[in-house]
């Protein structure tokens, strides 16, 4: 066995273009981006983050449907945070091509924590649910900055020939913050009767998401030259549609997620279908990010795709699936094992379409492009979420879910149709080489 370099020899060591601080042998290293000091810092900090994240969304979600028993209060959820990400996505770009990355995403790790402390306080007082949605509304704006900052910064922690690697535990970390936080979400709220400690607890770890971030010093980015104009403004529109790849793979996420997305029903599937109450609501909302963990572990400990295109695709065809056995199902331990088996297939896909966007961008063009990618992500995240509770009002959940998952599955061959190099794509190493 390929002894594994120590990693106080590398944790400090410069990104490499021929990749010489990845590791010895030639051998694949699962353990490559956790080398380097600032990496693991801005790691560190996202899982904190994400966990005080998810945590918040199971107090809003159970608090709103508790206070009007409405799923179309639940949906209103994802459009007042959509719109400023829609809206404001493309200044924000623009902005993190042009300014100090690090300091964009610390003013909105900032606003997040000033938001959550404004939701306790409601939470506290019963103060109009309207107050909720204007907070959610202005963590929003701060989201639509922090996005393409956050995206774009982190290609210049790791060398580009372990990006992948790095996607991987980034992703084993949001999704081990997505587990333990509706989890602990949903047993505080059964405990205490009450929201409000779990927007207390996600003002810190966001407080301490900063501290984190306040101490990574990343490499000079590649400013944008040049003075800002319309036609910087949507470069990054002009590259997503230009790069075939990068275009199918975008679209794949957006209607999966928009039309086979359940997770702002799941308070209405927690308390009238599934009657498993709150700590249950916590389980359901864990449950993907549970089989995501998992699959993040086996892909970080597997050579890379060799056929990363039809890993893709088949990843977001059995996405659908799992969502049409989840609206079938009256039958927790089901609708459980359905959710795990969702979370893996969509890990696979964040992997291959966020390394296969950052790598085929340009630095001095990551923070425009990502902001596009951020818009698509809300499109279908938040936009989902409103398009689940309107269907769902009128036709009810089942209605809601299953169709959505079924039209996962067309969405999967109409992309095969339309952009078939998206079945040839190989494997995410040779990507980086080129």
């Amino acid at each position: 066995m390929t002894e594994i370099p120590d990693p106080e020899e590398l944790i400090d060591s410069p990104p490499t273009e021929d990749g010489a601080a990845v590791g010895g042998g030639g051998k694949h290293d699962p353990y490559a981006a956790l080398r380097f000091r600032d990496y693991c810092f801005f790691a560190v900090g996202s899982f904190l983050a994400g966990m005080g994240s998810n945590m918040q969304s199971v107090a809003v979600g159970w608090e709103l449907y508790e206070r009007t028993s409405s799923a179309m209060a639940l949906g209103w959820v994802g459009m007042v945070q959509a719109l400023p990400i829609m809206l404001l996505a493309l200044p924000a770009g623009q902005l993190a091509d042009r300014w100090d990355r690090r300091r964009i995403i610390l003013a909105c790790q900032m606003a997040a924590v000033l938001c959550s402390v404004g939701l306790a306080v409601v939470s506290f007082l019963q103060g109009p649910v309207e107050w909720m949605y204007i907070l959610l509304l202005l963590g929003a704006v701060g989201r639509a900055f922090l996005w393409p900052a956050s995206q774009a910064l982190m290609p210049s922690l790791v060398p580009k020939e372990i990006f992948s690697n790095a996607v991987t535990w980034k992703s084993t970390s949001f999704q081990i913050a997505s587990v333990a936080g509706p989890a602990l979400g949903g047993l505080l709220i059964a405990w205490h009767k009450t929201a409000l400690w779990v927007y207390v607890i996600d003002a810190v770890m966001m407080l301490a998401n900063v501290c984190f971030i306040y101490v990574i010093r990343p490499p000079k980015m590649s400013r944008q030259a040049g003075a800002a104009t319309l036609k910087t403004l949507v470069a990054g529109f002009h590259f997503v549609w230009r790069t075939k790849l990068v275009m199918a793979a975008i679209t794949l996420d957006l209607f999966a997620v928009l039309l086979g997305g359940a997770a702002a029903l799941l308070p209405v599937y927690a308390k009238d279908i599934l009657h498993v109450g709150p700590t249950g609501l916590g389980w359901l909302r864990a449950a993907p990010s549970v089989g995501a963990l998992v699959m993040a572990i086996a892909l970080s400990h597997m050579p890379p795709m060799r056929r990363a295109g039809r890993a893709l695709l088949g990843a977001v065809a059995l996405f659908g699936v799992t969502m049409v056995v989840f609206g079938f199902s009256t039958c927790f331990w089901l609708s459980l094992l359905a959710l795990a088996l969702s979370g893996a297939a969509d890990n696979i896909s964040v992997v291959v379409r966020h390394s296969l966007v950052q790598l085929r961008t340009p630095d001095e063009m990551r923070g425009r492009v990502s902001a596009v990618n951020s818009v698509f992500i809300s499109a279908s995240n938040e936009l989902g979420s409103f398009e689940s509770g309107l269907v769902a009002q009128y036709f009810g959940p089942l209605i809601s879910v299953v169709s959505g998952g079924l039209g996962t599955i067309v969405v999967v061959a109409l992309v095969m149709t339309i952009w078939p190099e998206i079945r040839r794509l190989g494997s995410l190493q040779d990507e980086a080489r080129e």
